[in-house]
């Protein structure tokens, strides 16, 4: 398999999952100026009642030696990204109020995992188009590109404890290695319409690499994805949902 080593900053989620969407404008949207960000520090914070949840993101990307830095803003947990306002946001108005060349929109998303436990750091917050989002991470990336390769996992510095509870369904990837990925969000960017009910049958969909399998099973105990003393490792499938490995410590 292929990989390539990405950092995220603040204990963030997958990169994976925060660079699935292309930069989108229309001139007819309406201006999405920011607010001035304000910063605070959290202690170690756990987002519990997860799945199901809607949340979007905005990127801004900027050259950063030979690659890309990106900042990447989540919505959760300060509201579900209301959908007339996120279809009202304007990429390039974004970027140019941001003094960044390129702002993408990610979005929308929905978790699939059950809580997440944080590390502590400072918050920043900041407004785009009356929709507020927090900071949630910064990456290098070689190019934009390469970053939304389906398939390839990406090496995440994020710092965090996913939990998967008793009962509830889970979707995996399994890989050519015997490597298993679990998802943790789906989106709606590819296909609009995609929702927690159509996951199960996803497989049929997929174009899957060779020796690689889609599956989906009803967990007996708590599935936990510690990513806290080493790197997670992440990918996306071409419809845009988010995996990370099944590892644990």
């Amino acid at each position: 398999m292929r990989h390539k080593l990405i950092r995220i900053a603040g204990g963030s989620l997958a990169l994976a999952a925060v660079l699935g969407a292309c930069s989108s404008s229309s001139s007819s949207r309406s201006s999405t100026s920011t607010a001035a960000s304000t910063t605070t520090v959290q202690p170690r914070a756990k987002g519990v009642h997860m799945r199901g949840k809607r949340y979007c993101e905005v990127l801004l990307v900027r050259p950063a030696g030979s690659g890309l830095h990106v900042e990447v803003f989540n919505t959760y947990p300060l509201n579900e990204c209301p959908d007339a306002q996120w279809k009202q946001l304007d990429a390039k108005q974004i970027a140019a109020a941001n003094g960044a060349p390129i702002a993408m929109l990610n979005g929308p998303r929905f978790w699939l995992m059950d809580s997440v436990e944080k590390t502590p750091g400072a918050i920043v917050r900041r407004d785009f188009g009356g929709i507020a989002m927090i900071q949630r991470a910064t990456v290098e990336i070689p190019s934009v590109l390469a970053a939304m390769r389906p398939y390839v996992i990406n090496h995440v510095d994020r710092s965090t404890v996913f939990t998967f509870l008793p009962g509830q369904r889970v979707f995996e990837l399994h890989a050519a290695d015997g490597s298993v990925f679990v998802m943790q969000s789906w989106s709606q960017m590819v296909d609009a319409t995609l929702s927690e009910a159509d996951l199960p049958g996803l497989g049929s969909r997929l174009h899957l690499p060779p020796g690689w399998t889609y599956t989906s099973r009803v967990l007996q105990t708590s599935l936990r994805v510690v990513t806290v003393a080493k790197n997670a490792s992440v990918l996306q499938d071409e419809l845009r949902d988010s995996y990370s490995m099944e590892t644990v410590g």
